[in-house]
């Protein structure tokens, strides 16, 4: 079912509370392949990030805004500890959660993601403009979608995962999409990682170029009780590209 507050939601299954944390190009509806393999054994929650899908936009939108909000919905729903499973953008979204109210957050799944922006020495204001210049030339996401997601998987998607894929991103709005742009290379947490005492599990694709092995191993070495799985043959999405190894490692993970 989906729900708003201004935070807008969508939940499945009882027991613990799992919150799924999408990604740059996604909403709550990407998450429908841990919604099927989790759902029966697990309270799954998944949010439209501030500003994405059904959501009311936060101004100014940072990391620690972002927070904010994620407690903000865990108080709604009276979840008082959670499990964050955050791809990519929703990763940094976990981390930043968990260092700013820890006593909120149980465990950590953090897939495809990275403890700081431009490792790699990639330009902020280059990475930027690449993804706003659609928009600045009346592009939408949704128009932007099929490419960025062939782009950056090491496959094709299952047909019916794929579609959903891109309804997902088809229902992020033009705004949300530049102010989430803007925000996401201020992420650097690099120095504050060992202050992360909740138990992490690092899922990262072999193939991923996006955030590559050395952010996830670098992730996982700096956080203080972390374990690394590395998927062979996935890409930067690998929830969708490996739902049944993907939702394994959370199922072994969360249930420990």
């Amino acid at each position: 079912m989906a729900n708003t507050f201004p935070i807008a939601w969508r939940e499945v299954g009882e027991g613990d509370p799992v919150v799924f944390l999408h990604g740059l190009g996604g909403t709550s509806g990407a998450w429908g392949p841990q919604f099927r393999g989790l759902g029966h054994a697990m309270r799954c929650v998944a949010w439209d990030m501030p500003g994405y899908g059904g959501s009311a936009p936060i101004d100014p939108l940072t990391y620690e805004t972002i927070a904010g909000a994620l407690i903000a919905l865990l108080d709604h729903l009276e979840i008082e500890r959670a499990d964050l499973v955050g791809l990519s953008f929703g990763g940094m979204h976990a981390l930043h959660t968990a260092l700013a109210d820890p006593d909120r957050v149980r465990r950590l799944v953090l897939a495809d993601t990275s403890p700081a922006f431009g490792i790699d020495g990639t330009s902020v204001d280059e990475w930027t403009n690449a993804r706003l210049a659609p928009l600045d030339e009346g592009l939408t996401p949704g128009d932007l979608g099929p490419r960025i997601i062939d782009a950056i998987t090491a496959n094709p998607l299952e047909e019916s995962i794929r579609t959903e894929t891109l309804d997902a991103f088809a229902a992020i709005p033009s705004d949300g999409f530049r102010a989430a742009v803007q925000c996401l290379p201020t992420n650097d947490i690099r120095s504050r990682l060992g202050e992360i005492h909740h138990p992490a599990c690092v899922i990262v694709g072999e193939l991923d170029e996006e955030t590559p092995v050395a952010y996830a191993t670098m992730l996982a070495d700096g956080l203080a009780d972390a374990r690394l799985h590395v998927l062979d043959g996935v890409g930067h999405l690998s929830p969708a590209e490996a739902p049944e190894r993907f939702n394994d490692l959370v199922a072994r993970f969360l249930t420990d």
